[in-house]
């Protein structure tokens, strides 16, 4: 992302919107991001590339 990165985005969504429900996908899904991401609140984590499958299960775990 060119003027924040995903972690600093995140956190900006949830201190304006603390009920958002983010689902947080990179290339990148070195464990240690996953979970910062995790503690930043978002809800699932999908590392690229995906499955269909895999994105689905994230939305549906987010809305649950």
């Amino acid at each position: 992302m060119p003027e924040m990165e995903g972690i600093e985005a995140l956190k900006r969504i949830k201190s304006e919107d603390p009920k958002a429900k983010v689902i947080m996908c990179s290339a990148m899904g070195q464990q240690g991001m996953v979970v910062q991401a995790i503690q930043a609140g978002a809800k699932d984590f999908v590392v690229k590339p995906f499955q269909a499958e895999r994105v689905l299960e994230a939305i549906n775990r987010a809305l649950a």
